[in-house]
């Protein structure tokens, strides 16, 4: 699929609705972080429509937002997620098995520099020409240059015993040559819901629940699949933290019970504390959102509520605001139908910072 074109819209605006279908938080009880959550979202957000504006620093009023490191409140509009959309996924029209090998082969190492040195070296990336011994070549000697060549986002199993190899990187490159081999991407198009294609990814190696529901989402921004990201999700352990953080009892919900009340109840939130959230040009926060916002809430938490415990009993944020000369032109999966504002006469690049985007 190639690209649309950008057009003008106006500025993001509140997204209103009748009543939320959960009407009350009841059975579970909200500590003093459940509206930090609501605060920290729309501060966050802010923060990312200042930069598209192009006003000054510092852009958020709140010092720990000026000052570490946040993933935006929208998942697809972090760094990583804007290259894998534009560059990954869009970046010319392609069959069902090389959008789905370039999806995997990108998010298996979640990492921009690896996937620039495997284009620079072997061209086009797709699963027609493939061959590992490549592949191999390529990574294995980035190792030997002491690169680092997968991201700390999440971390994978390296599959030695499973498939018989030495290294991580061959591990996963079998991991790949074995779905594609059994069409996984002809099955996961196939998927009725999002849960289906998630346990059809679960089912093979390497991969567990969190992982799963990563993937699945990242396959959901192409035209492989066209689910709801309001149909189904997982909370990471990140997500588990912050839930624990914002109430005092759940109150015999589960955690996915309190994502989807979450999701429900925005709007009514953001109206009750007098915040008016600027969303994603009329998308509201879905479900893989929430989750996100409660992990990065959990980091939040420890300097704005250092007394209220998590899970892993984590007291401090480790990555501080760096800044950095890269830059996003944002673009968001054409399905969503969502319109950003017109480019300015030097392009629509927005310079990019590491703790901000």
């Amino acid at each position: 699929m190639t690209r649309t074109e950008k057009s003008s819209a106006p500025k993001p605006k509140k997204y209103s609705r009748s009543k939320p279908t959960f009407t009350s938080l009841a059975p579970a009880v909200p500590t003093e972080v459940f509206d930090s959550y609501w605060r920290f979202a729309a501060l966050r957000q802010d923060v990312f429509f200042s930069r598209i504006e192009k006003k000054p620093r510092p852009w958020s009023k709140d010092p720990i937002l000026n000052e570490y490191k946040f993933t935006n409140a929208y998942r697809a509009s972090d760094r990583v997620s804007q290259y894998l959309i534009r560059n990954v996924i869009y970046s010319s029209e392609r069959n069902l098995e090389d959008i789905f090998f370039r999806i995997l082969l990108f998010k298996l190492f979640n990492k921009i520099e690896t996937w620039k040195l495997l284009e620079t070296a072997l061209g086009d990336i797709n699963w027609s020409t493939y061959r590992y011994s490549d592949y191999d070549r390529i990574l294995s000697g980035a190792m030997a240059a002491k690169a680092t060549i997968y991201s700390a986002a999440y971390i994978m199993a390296s599959g030695h015993h499973i498939f018989g190899v030495n290294r991580k990187h061959q591990g996963h490159l079998k991991l790949l040559e074995l779905m594609l081999n059994d069409a996984v991407p002809q099955r996961i198009s196939e998927c009725r819901n999002m849960r289906e294609a998630f346990e059809l990814l679960r089912s093979y190696p390497l991969i567990g629940d969190f992982l799963a529901y990563q993937l699945v989402t990242d396959i959901n921004y192409s035209e492989l699949t066209s689910f709801s990201e309001m149909e189904f999700t997982i909370p990471g352990p990140g997500a588990r933290d912050g839930i624990r953080k914002c109430f005092h009892s759940l109150g015999g919900l589960s955690e996915v019970d309190i994502i989807k009340i979450m999701a429900d109840r925005q709007e009514y939130e953001f109206d009750r504390l007098g915040i008016e959230f600027k969303n994603l040009w009329g998308r509201r926060l879905q479900f893989i959102d929430i989750q996100n916002i409660f992990c990065e809430v959990d980091k939040y938490a420890r300097v704005k509520h250092p007394l209220i415990a998590g899970l892993s009993g984590r007291t401090r944020i480790k990555q501080k605001f760096r800044e950095t000369e890269l830059s996003i032109d944002y673009f968001y999966p054409p399905k969503w139908n969502i319109n950003l504002p017109a480019t300015s006469n030097s392009g629509s690049n927005i310079t990019q910072h590491d703790s901000l985007f």
